[in-house]
């Protein structure tokens, strides 16, 4: 075990599909920075690689996480923006390859302002989430303050944020946090389906399609132009050209 390897972060690639699954289960899964190392290469990889088609993000036992694990956290020298735990966030934000979440428990701090930044989310139903950072005296992270408004509104997001209270996930459901919450034993299932049905899909184009859908805010016009250049090149890859004869033969 190389000195930057905690043990607790299990990856394996599955049909082109890269699992990441914390195993911490007696912390809840708690975040350490030498976890946040492993999960930040991890990703840096899966995203240089073209064979990868996506992530799967998942937790052990009863817990997604339950966040940072504050005497790690609090042991790390002169704190800034470079420190782990920001590497991590800065990773996700740049990510291409698409990043799927299973929660399937306990969700806090970073549990929930990550799922801001995947593209598909799975909740157990008996999942729990809460960003308690006022509680703890701190401010949002993750870009949080400005991701959380956009998806469920300025007042949603004061009243967790500056309340800090939990929510299960029937409430995230309704939020717009989630797209799916299932039986904590179908979760594993769930995510299979998932992971099979983007492994089904162009990698290019699964790339391609999460930039254009997280780019910021443009005029609409301008977004129709930078599509329709994108387009217009995958059009004449070999993989859409293939697509696109499967697909005629078919409605033959």
């Amino acid at each position: 075990m190389s000195k930057h390897s905690s043990g607790f972060v299990k990856q394996e690639v599955k049909q082109g599909v890269l699992w990441l699954t914390l195993t911490r289960t007696d912390k809840k899964n708690a975040l350490t920075q030498t976890m946040y190392l492993e999960l930040s290469k991890a990703l840096q990889d899966a995203d240089r690689d073209s064979s990868i088609s996506a992530v799967i993000l998942t937790g052990s036992g009863d817990s997604f996480t339950a966040g940072n694990d504050l005497h790690d956290f609090l042991s790390i020298e002169d704190l800034d923006d470079s420190a782990p735990p920001f590497e991590f966030l800065y990773t996700l934000s740049r990510l291409s390859v698409p990043l799927v979440a299973g929660v399937n428990g306990l969700s806090i701090g970073i549990g929930t302002t990550i799922l801001l930044h995947c593209d598909l989310v799975y909740a157990s139903a008996t999942a729990t989430f809460a960003l308690p950072f006022i509680n703890l005296g701190l401010v949002p992270e993750a870009a949080s303050s400005l991701l959380l408004p956009k998806l469920v509104g300025h007042l949603r997001a004061s009243e967790l944020l500056l309340l800090g209270d939990s929510f299960d996930a029937s409430a995230a459901l309704a939020y717009g946090l989630v797209n799916k919450v299932v039986a904590p034993e179908q979760l594993a299932a769930e995510l299979e389906q998932v992971a099979a049905a983007l492994a089904s899909k162009p990698r290019a184009g699964l790339r391609a399609a999460k930039r254009l859908i997280k780019e910021q805010d443009e005029p609409v016009a301008d977004r129709i132009e930078r599509e329709a250049h994108i387009f217009i090149k995958a059009l004449s890859s070999e993989t859409a050209r293939k697509a696109i004869a499967e697909r005629l033969q078919r409605k033959k």
